[in-house]
């Protein structure tokens, strides 16, 4: 960056690119990966909305169920002191809940629509600008900011086109929605890669669904958008992201742990706790399913090689994946 100045010396004007934090949106399906992806922007801290982030090895902020937990939060991280430089809040559409949550316990009402039309979502937009501008004490330390939140699909009504359509956005209310894709410098989505192929009978059907993406502009089929000249598609890594945040981004991140967190179980042993005796049923079912595959000595895959976002789920709820392993068990033995 150039600075100059006017011949009367009273502006001060400066040329070229100037480097500061990061706010970033990355939204998306259930499931997708996003926190996994936030877990490698440069030294990240997580405040963990929905309770999310336990399958993960990262730093969380513990108390974060409540609104005035979470202003704390940010208030205490303003002050500095820590190391860190990346905020993930986890997610946007969780973080919205809670400020409900608060809003009609200040205001004694059971619901946002006890306020009468229209107005409890007036309020929710006011209050949620307000938690935008207090992130900016942590972007003038040089924290990046990266929100993730869930998607929708909701039908759209193009006021220069006939008839409506389903596209993907961010899973929050109208009223905040906007404000949060207006104060983002990035705008991620993403999904995993599908197309539709038509069957022997003539129906349709979904093929693929393993690989991920990040879509970075705008289309009809989602929101996006970005400032650093991103392409259309990029790569589901952190690496594709180095633009955005920098050579750390380009290095995978700085992954400095606190040393609690380096004796945490990685996500193997987490899955071999979960699943204890049944771990040789459910190796059976992730190579049936394809997550796992047999090496040429005629061994099970390690663990290590499952994809995190399948492992996530599974993680997740471990009950109710094993109650589909239990099911899969029952038909294979029917059938034999």
């Amino acid at each position: 960056m150039k600075t100059t100045s006017t011949p009367n010396g009273t502006l001060a004007i400066s040329r070229g690119r100037i480097a500061r934090p990061q706010k970033v949106v990355a939204y998306g399906p259930e499931g997708v990966g996003k926190s996994t992806l936030a877990s490698q922007t440069p030294d990240p801290v997580f405040l963990d909305t929905e309770g999310g982030t336990h399958h993960l090895d990262v730093v969380r902020i513990d108390s974060a169920s409540s609104w005035e937990q979470i202003n704390a939060a940010v208030a205490e991280l303003a002050k500095g002191g820590h190391g860190f430089r990346s905020l993930v809040i986890d997610t946007a559409d969780w973080l919205e809940k809670r400020l409900v949550e608060h809003l009609c316990r200040k205001h004694n009402k059971d619901s946002i629509e006890d306020f009468g039309y229209g107005k409890g979502y007036v309020v929710l937009a006011e209050e949620f600008a307000k938690f935008l501008s207090s992130l900016d004490r942590l972007l003038a330390r040089g924290i990046h900011i990266v929100f993730l939140a869930h998607s929708q699909v909701r039908k759209f009504e193009a006021p220069d086109q006939a008839g409506s359509y389903d596209r993907f956005e961010l899973k929050l209310s109208k009223q905040v929605a906007p404000l949060l894709k207006e104060w983002a410098d990035v705008v991620l989505f993403a999904n995993f890669v599908t197309r539709v192929a038509e069957k022997d009978n003539g129906r349709m059907r979904g093929v693929g669904g393993k690989e991920r993406m990040l879509f970075a502009n705008h289309t009809a089929a989602f929101d996006a958008k970005n400032r650093h000249g991103l392409p259309d598609k990029l790569p589901f890594t952190i690496e594709a992201l180095a633009p955005v945040f920098g050579a750390a981004a380009e290095s995978g991140g700085s992954v400095a742990a606190t040393p609690a967190l380096r004796n945490e179980p990685n996500t193997a042993e987490q899955i071999e706790k979960a699943f204890g005796s049944h771990m040789p049923d459910v190796v059976g079912f992730l190579i049936e399913r394809g997550q796992l595959h047999l090496t040429t000595e005629g061994e099970p895959d390690d663990l290590s090689k499952l994809d995190p976002a399948y492992a996530a789920r599974m993680l997740a709820e471990p009950k109710r994946f094993l109650t589909t392993v239990q099911e899969w068990l029952k038909g294979k033995e029917a059938t034999q």
